[in-house]
């Protein structure tokens, strides 16, 4: 008689869920510098990636955390940093370096509210790069979309970031976990450097440059940075990846990201039970951006409505993605707590309801 082994339902704070997410993904080097509300993953990490064989280092600063992960990525080991979008923002020329050197890094940013968006998809370092980003709205979503983030990254050779925030982070939510599952399996590294590659012709070298060696020369820097380009129109191609919640008939449409999501699907479930005709639309990919999902959905509806808890960032990726078709409201705004640390006032469901409700009534006006 064979023994089932079932999946374990656990409680778990997302801190912990996405930790331990990392590892069943394969993660076994993880480097970063302790940062409110990130703190939290780090310690998760420090704990449990000794016991599953791997190495978590407490860095000096961001700069060493991402020098550290940079070095385990070219040995071939799927290798993660992390911070707030205050920390991520010293990294920049690293992650900038480390996709051009085509190394899979993964990148976890628990941020402070939602106003890292520009951060997290147009950075800040030098040279023609990209990196994916996927933005959950649970805790559950945070868990599965770590292991994705570290597929992704193997798949095309690039950073991947993941954005989190402190709702995520300290929220508990119950976690579906398969014990008996093994660590995804990981695609050939050819391109390691795992030290049995040494002696002329046969070392590589990796480098944001490509030159290659005197007796095994690369395609040179165009040539690589082409190839690079290439590779990301191509992931845009394929990897949008979004959520919509759409009946025939609706008028307006509300695009929110990662946690305002889920409240603004509850605001908008109450509103379509009072009968208004109300959609939403969340992408799961910051970038590539689901552009052409969204231009589809919108494109019956009278107005787009932009919830996001900053000054405007994503609301011109919509209009973007819109090109006029329908107007476009931004609707959200700034909304940060006294703390600084956490969403505001405008992450209350009454507060949402009221400012959707104003501008639905402006257009049937």
């Amino acid at each position: 008689m064979t023994a089932t082994v079932t999946a374990q339902r656990r409680l778990m704070e997302g801190s912990e869920a996405i930790a331990e997410a990392a590892i069943a993904a394969g993660c076994r080097f993880f480097a970063g510098y302790p940062m409110t509300p990130f703190t939290e993953l780090l310690e998760h990490l420090a704990k449990k990636l000794p016991e599953a064989g791997g190495v978590c280092i407490n860095a000096e600063s961001e700069l060493e955390a991402v020098g550290m992960a940079w070095g385990a990525l070219a040995t071939g080991a799927r290798a993660a940093t992390g911070s707030t979008g205050q920390g991520l923002s010293l990294m920049q020329e690293s992650f900038s370096e480390i996709t051009l050197a085509e190394l899979p890094l993964v990148v976890f940013n628990m941020a402070r509210g939602q106003q890292d968006y520009f951060q997290t998809t147009r950075g800040g370092g030098w040279g023609d790069y990209r990196t994916i980003a996927l933005a959950p709205s649970s805790v559950v979503e945070a868990a599965t979309h770590t292991r994705l983030a570290f597929e992704l990254a193997d798949k095309w050779l690039t950073p991947v970031i993941v954005y989190g925030d402190h709702l995520i982070g300290f929220t508990q939510m119950t976690v579906e976990r398969d014990p008996a599952s093994a660590p995804a399996a990981q695609p050939a590294k050819p391109w390691a450097l795992d030290g049995s590659s040494g002696g002329t012709g046969r070392s590589k070298v990796i480098w944001t440059w490509r030159q290659g060696k005197h007796n095994t020369p690369g395609p040179g820097p165009d040539g690589h940075w082409r190839t690079v380009a290439e590779t990301y129109e191509e992931a845009a191609r394929v990897e949008a990846r979004h959520v919509a919640r759409v009946d025939h008939g609706d008028r307006h449409l509300v695009v929110s990201f990662g946690t305002t999501g889920p409240f603004v699907d509850y605001v908008v479930d109450e509103l379509r039970a009072e009968g208004h005709p109300l959609a939403t639309f969340r992408p799961l990919t910051l970038w590539p951006f689901p552009a052409a999902a969204l231009a589809e959905v919108a494109a019956g509806c009278d107005q787009v409505l932009v919830y996001e808890l900053n000054a405007g960032q994503m609301v011109e990726d919509v209009r973007l993605a819109v090109n006029g078709a329908v107007p476009v409201r931004s609707i959200g705004g700034v909304s940060q707590d006294e703390s600084g640390m956490r969403q505001g006032e405008l992450l209350g469901v009454d507060t949402m309801r009221a400012r959707i409700l104003a501008a639905i009534e402006g257009v049937q006006a």
